[in-house]
């Protein structure tokens, strides 16, 4: 009988997180001062996040160690399965090997707890007694304040108001875990009332959300630092434990991937189990193909600009080179909150400027369907970020069948979608609807633009 699952020993789990910036031909462009237009400094960056965390956005470093503390927390749910996807591959009829990363068994249920854990420890030791952050789909407000309960530290979680009502069990997650969860647009900063001026029903956006919770954190220097969950280079490193997983995995498997899929809203899970692949394409000179898929509702990185933006609505955060639509723009509310947000990190940003990966956007009708056959197949619902990635491996393996070759696929399945069932529920009441931004719809954001680049 063939090997379904393969784990990993705790003594296996690695110890560093790999920084793909050591290895990138061209580095990305810096962050700059919203103000003077001039390079952040450490100091500047230190205002907003833990020094520490500011220490790993900067670095250049290609192996950054993992603290004993945090590896101790990550043994609840790490390593965690590379698994063979038989059932779909029986389902589709493909030649091709399909598998996926089950980051899915965490207690938050998703990947995110792989940088919420170490950036909730980072402050901790700095002597910082409350944290702020912002929330989609909760994925990210969930695992943050799971991580923050372990070492005692308070928590303000500003979720966009579409998905706080779309899912109010990733809420009711973070408050058991102790954190507070405000609907934004609040009233509880200059933000969020601006805009509920402007727009008393506005469903909210991870950009505003963001403004809101670093405007707090700005507030309460002495005690309070803001936490991001995706796009920034720490962030990315810290998931990058998935992808050296994964890469062990493979070999246990006696595998290579000819492609490698993650979903992208930031870059979070994409980055997490990509960046190492693309490492190895980069040292060892593999051609593995590394793809990100994202909403065709919020098409950043498929129909975006690469421009200089704002990571945020009201101006809070540094200017990242990134492909935005705009830190304005406003998407659809899609299931899949936690791909909402305007922008590309800059590390992706600069891979893709560069071809090193591709980008792929598809509707959330055809993600759903993915994700529903998948249920039915590997018998996990999947989140719906996870069903982008589902839809193009679906794709890849219809792809290799009608091509009649073999062909390995890896895609990262990064959460489940336990708490997501409404999405689930329209889809088969057929009443979930696809959306597409015009192109003067993106224009009139990007336009807004300053130009720097």
């Amino acid at each position: 009988m063939d090997t379904k699952k393969i784990n990993l020993a705790e003594q296996q789990m690695p110890s560093q997180w790999y920084n793909i910036v050591a290895d990138m031909p061209n580095k990305p462009l810096p962050p700059l001062n919203p103000v003077t237009k001039k390079p952040v400094t450490q100091e500047e960056l230190s205002t907003i996040f833990a020094e520490e965390v500011v220490k790993q956005e900067l670095s250049t470093e290609r192996y950054i160690d993992i603290p004993d503390e945090v590896r101790e927390i990550y043994k609840i749910w790490r390593p965690t399965p590379l698994v063979r996807a038989t059932g779909l591959e029986k389902a589709l009829d493909t030649p091709a090997k399909i598998y996926f990363k089950n980051e899915s068994v965490s207690p938050a249920g998703s990947h995110k707890p792989n940088t919420a854990v170490p950036q909730a420890y980072y402050n901790y030791k700095q002597g910082i007694r409350r944290l702020t952050t912002e929330t989609g789909a909760g994925q990210w407000g969930a695992s943050l304040a799971f991580a923050a309960r372990h070492y005692g530290l308070d928590l303000q979680v500003f979720m966009v108001r579409v998905s706080y009502d779309q899912k109010p069990y990733r809420r009711l997650m973070m408050q058991t875990w102790g954190a507070a969860c405000t609907a934004s647009p609040s009233t509880l900063t200059a933000a969020g009332r601006a805009t509920l001026e402007r727009d008393p029903q506005c469903s909210g956006s991870l950009g505003l959300a963001i403004s809101e919770a670093v405007e707090m954190a700005l507030q309460h220097p002495e005690d309070t630092r803001y936490c991001l969950g995706s796009v920034l280079n720490h962030v990315l490193l810290h998931q990058t434990i998935i992808g050296q997983e994964a890469v062990l995995q493979m070999e246990m498997a006696e595998a290579t991937p000819d492609v490698v899929i993650g979903c992208f809203g930031g870059g979070s899970n994409f980055a997490g189990l990509a960046f190492p692949f693309l490492g190895k394409n980069f040292r060892e000179g593999h051609n593995m193909r590394i793809v990100a898929v994202e909403p065709a509702s919020c098409p950043k990185l498929t129909r975006g600009t690469f421009q200089y933006d704002l990571g945020d609505v009201a101006g809070f955060t540094p200017l990242l080179p990134m492909y935005t639509l705009g830190h304005d723009f406003q998407p659809s509310d899609i299931h899949a909150g936690g791909l909402r947000y305007h922008g590309a990190g800059s590390i992706v940003s600069q891979l893709l400027k560069d071809g090193m990966i591709e980008a792929q956007a598809v509707h959330q009708t055809e993600t759903l369907a993915a994700g529903i056959l998948f249920a039915k197949t590997e018998g996990i619902i999947p989140a719906p970020e996870s069903t982008h990635a589902i839809a193009a491996a679906v794709n890849e393996a219809l792809k290799a069948k009608e091509a009649g070759e073999e062909r390995t696929i890896l895609f990262n399945l990064s959460g489940h979608g336990l708490n997501d069932l409404s999405a689930y529920e329209q889809y088969l009441a057929g009443s979930l609807r696809d959306y597409t931004p015009s192109d003067s719809e993106i224009a009139a954001t990007v336009n807004l633009l300053e130009k720097i680049i």
